[in-house]
């Protein structure tokens, strides 16, 4: 996606930033956890390795959900430090959720290293994730000032949203893949929404919350959060399709052999026609895609429109974020922060 230099320049300098911010409070909280839970929070956070020794090979991720709590706050021109309780408590659910997806997806790699569940077992890796989880509410219940209570609930909520989402992933498993009781493009919309874009417009939202904003503010950053969420997840399934194992860190025509119904794979069975038709055959006949058969479905979806389709709505739904932050009373400095952001974190190898 074509952004400008002065944007990506920009939006990489407000992540180092909000990083700098946040790091010591999440160090102190993982440092609460029971010394083997912290071991593996440490380990999937990229900070240490197995041994609890710095990892050079370790990736602590961008930061951007602790980066959308601080500017949320910023935004509504409260001080970055009322941000910070929100902003360890995203990025522990996001790391928790990250820890229980891995189990759930048998993904065994994460960041380009081996996931927890299969460096420490699947039940040390669940037992990990509630941890965070735990400390994750806790610490935000802690927080100083009058609005701790306020943040508290909307975490709660987003938790009861991203149940929700990754439920309805895991049924969708189940489901043809066309005809009666398929699953269409505006379901898994929905499903990205529940599991991807609510904890991003939780992120942001939290912010607000924590600098004293009004609901109408609060409750316009949280929409803007989650159609970001949703232009995410349309970037990140071309990627799952199409994207270099050098980038994703994952086989290439990931998703297709593990038979994941994404966007494009879904837009391109909607759209119909001879590919679409080809495309559902293959699928539903093959129990094993593997690389030959992927490479064939790959070239199917494409075909059939499914990956320009995916495109399409990645762009539609980061055009109604940033018109959604345009049309809130934001501090300018802020508002120009989160709009880099937001084009920032779409400006990927798709």
């Amino acid at each position: 996606m074509g952004t400008s230099r002065g944007h990506h320049a920009s939006a990489t300098a407000v992540l180092e930033r909000c990083r700098e911010l946040v790091r010591p409070a999440l160090v102190e909280a993982v440092g609460r956890l029971h010394p083997w839970t912290g071991e593996m929070a440490a380990y999937a956070l990229g900070w240490a390795d197995t041994a609890g020794n710095p990892d050079s090979g370790g990736s602590e991720g961008k930061g951007v959900r602790q980066a959308l709590a601080v500017l949320g706050a910023e935004a509504v021109g409260a001080d970055s430090a009322d941000a910070v309780p929100g902003a360890v408590a995203v990025e522990l659910v996001h790391t928790f959720s990250l820890l229980h997806d891995d189990i759930m997806d048998a993904d065994a790699l994460r960041r380009q290293r081996p996931a927890v569940w299969k460096t420490y077992g699947t039940g040390p890796a669940v037992l990990a994730g509630d941890a965070l989880l735990a400390q994750a509410v806790g610490g935000l219940a802690e927080a100083r000032g009058p609005h701790a209570a306020a943040a508290v609930r909307c975490l709660c909520g987003t938790l009861n949203t991203l149940v929700s989402g990754q439920a309805q992933d895991l049924r969708f498993e189940h489901r043809p893949w066309y005809g009666p009781g398929a699953v269409g493009p505006e379901q898994y919309r929905v499903m990205a929404e529940h599991k991807t874009g609510a904890l991003l417009g939780c992120a942001i939202a939290l912010g607000a919350v924590l600098g004293g904003a009004p609901d109408s503010t609060v409750a316009a950053l949280e929409r803007a959060g989650r159609h970001l969420g949703l232009a995410f997840q349309a970037v990140d399934d071309i990627l799952g399709v199409w994207g270099d194992p050098a980038v994703t860190g994952k086989p290439v025509h990931s998703d297709l052999r593990q038979g994941k119904k994404t966007y494009p794979v879904l837009a391109a069975l909607a759209a119909g026609g001879r590919a679409a038709r080809e495309l559902g055959a293959l699928l539903e006949s093959t129990r094993t895609i593997d690389g030959e058969t992927a490479e064939h479905a790959a070239a199917l979806v494409e075909e059939a429109g499914g990956r320009t389709a995916t495109r399409e709505e990645a762009l539609r739904q980061l055009d109604t974020a940033r018109r959604t932050l345009h049309e809130a009373p934001l501090t300018y400095s802020a508002a120009q922060e989160l709009d880099a952001l937001f084009t920032h974190m779409l400006d990927r190898t798709w």
